[in-house]
């Protein structure tokens, strides 16, 4: 049976269908349509939250954290996402509360292996540890440390660990005293 005009036509429409459908489905050759994958600065996030987990304790993606600074030092916060999540609540505590003594002790690996790098004003704050303190307090989600000092250059440090933590984080904490 010989095709007739009609059903080469409709042949060729419905292989073009399938070519075109087939192309949709691979995944697109321009780098630029997906750069979130290959952005370096997402990939550096991304890779500082899984190492935070393991440091940590907790998943990054169902907790926030805040870093804010104060007039005599600043706070480390950080709370469950679902307010029902007790285990991430606990975790939280156990993580913070292990924060505050290492920090006092002028032990900031957790920080150093997080990050990946020095955080800024570490160099200051272990050499200062005497004139820092450091206070967990529980909060409903989780909870906070609370950093003080009355030592000026101690404060700087202070602001320059807090300031890097925020921007590291992105957790979009105002950069100036809170």
């Amino acid at each position: 049976m010989k095709p007739t005009p009609f059903g080469l036509a409709m042949l060729a429409m419905l292989s073009s269908s399938i070519a075109a459908a087939q192309q949709s489905s691979k995944p697109p050759d321009d780098k630029s349509q997906n750069s979130a994958a290959t952005c370096p600065l997402h990939d550096a996030y991304s890779k500082m939250n899984e190492r935070g987990e393991k440091g940590m304790g907790f998943s990054q993606t169902a907790t926030t954290h805040h870093f804010l600074l104060k007039p005599d030092g600043g706070v480390i916060q950080v709370e469950a996402n679902d307010p029902k999540d007790t285990a991430a609540r606990d975790s939280i505590r156990v993580h913070l509360t292990h924060i505050s003594e290492a920090f006092s002790n002028g032990d900031f690996d957790i920080p150093l292996f997080v990050h990946d790098t020095v955080p800024p004003g570490v160099p200051e704050m272990k050499r200062l540890k005497e004139k820092i303190s450091y206070n967990f307090e529980e909060a409903s989600a989780g909870g906070r440390v609370i950093i003080k000092t009355s030592d000026p250059e101690a404060l700087a440090a202070i602001h320059k660990f807090l300031r890097f933590q925020a921007e590291e984080h992105q957790t979009h904490d105002p950069a100036e005293l809170h």
